[in-house]
């Protein structure tokens, strides 16, 4: 079992940037897969970007390739998402989610795949 805590989130204007953490403890991160979701008002939850913490290869969500980067900082135990240009339809929670395991490549960023998850950051931008 690991914890997972967000932090990062806000409210920015459309074309800014923003950069979310989040702190893993309580189990061998280096394990596991984590993966960045967000949850629109009313929408399902989608998958945003995965990484798998042992070798770093990512995957993205064609909505957001381009302007987010998935990384992680294996000494603090921290996995970020840094996201550039942002829209307004970027506006969502925000979670964090780890798995430990190995998911064929194109379910990555299925939720069904992740067992523990962060509380969410709240995620606003404005046109």
């Amino acid at each position: 079992q690991v914890h997972l805590v967000e932090s990062g989130g806000g409210s920015v204007q459309a074309g800014g940037s923003l950069r979310l953490s989040c702190a893993a403890s309580g189990s061998t991160y280096s394990t596991y897969v984590m993966a960045w979701f967000r949850q629109a008002s009313g929408k399902e939850r989608e998958g945003v970007a995965a990484i798998y913490i042992a070798g770093g290869s990512t995957y993205y969500a064609d909505s957001v390739k381009g302007r987010f980067t998935i990384s992680q900082d294996n000494a603090k135990n921290t996995l970020y998402l840094q996201m550039r240009s942002l829209k307004p339809e970027d506006t969502a929670m925000y979670y964090c989610a780890a798995q430990e395991g190995d998911f064929i490549r194109n379910t990555l960023l299925a939720t069904y795949n992740y067992n523990n998850w962060g509380q969410g950051t709240q995620v606003t931008v404005s046109s």
